[in-house]
């Protein structure tokens, strides 16, 4: 038995027969076949690598369509929820959703970024949904951003959300409370509002479609019809923009 060196496509294939094929070998056959495979890899190691790659690869893309299909059935809930704050063009031809956690360092990191991308742009929808996701003082600027939201409206959501993604510190309730009255909101309405059902509804929705999404992390963005799990720099979300447009 020889080995054709056809490389990573050929290995792979021939790997995957080999249960079945070595079931009909003798034990002798079945040895000199490892053995051969094994000498193989050995004098061809860029063989492993090229495999690899042709299987990242096909996951990538098994996740881009499986991502896909999640977005189109979920489409009402990811870019058409009234219970998230909309900014950017309300009619642009492009939406992003941000999927946000006050304390995550990389929502901060990317914060001017996304700015920056939905300002220069000027035909981006762009979309906030609270996710906190990284302990209680997590929920709880959560919880103050949609209170603010449900007692004060939009704008007074926006000043809140520019505040809790630079704040230092601890994000108690009596913390947030000071930062209402510095923004000079009703203090009382919206401390009361952040244990009520429907703040915690709005959160509770928003785990539920993060889970269904399988998004386990923040930042995580919706680009129109493509998902992308972490921090990207504003070059790259450019891009990443562009191609939605292109199609």
């Amino acid at each position: 038995m020889k080995l054709i060196p056809l490389g990573a496509a050929a290995l792979t294939s021939a790997l995957a027969l080999a249960p079945a094929a070595q079931a009909e070998m003798t034990a002798a056959e079945r040895e000199a076949f490892r053995a051969e495979v094994r000498a193989y890899l050995l004098e061809n190691p860029e063989v492993l690598m090229e495999a690899f790659n042709a299987l990242e690869a096909r996951q990538q893309a098994e996740q881009v369509n499986a991502d896909l299909a999640r977005l189109e059935e979920h489409a009402d809930a990811i870019f058409s929820d009234p219970a998230s704050w909309v900014g950017g063009n309300p009619e642009g031809d492009i939406t992003v959703v941000e999927f946000i956690d006050y304390r995550c360092g990389y929502c901060r990191k990317a914060n001017a970024e996304v700015e920056e991308l939905v300002k220069s742009d000027g035909n981006i929808r762009f979309v906030l949904k609270e996710y906190p996701i990284l302990g209680e003082e997590s929920v709880v600027a959560s919880r103050f951003a949609i209170a603010v939201l449900q007692t004060a409206g939009a704008e007074a959501y926006k000043q809140a959300h520019d505040r809790l993604i630079s704040f230092r510190g601890d994000m108690t309730p009596e913390a947030l409370g000071r930062l209402a009255d510095e923004m000079k909101l009703d203090r009382a309405a919206i401390l009361a509002r952040m244990d009520a059902d429907e703040v915690t509804a709005v959160i509770e929705a928003n785990h539920q479609l993060a889970q269904t999404l399988e998004i386990s992390g923040t930042p995580t963005f919706v680009i129109d019809r493509t998902m992308v799990r972490g921090y990207v720099p504003l070059d790259g979300m450019r891009q990443i923009v562009d191609g939605q447009r292109k199609g």
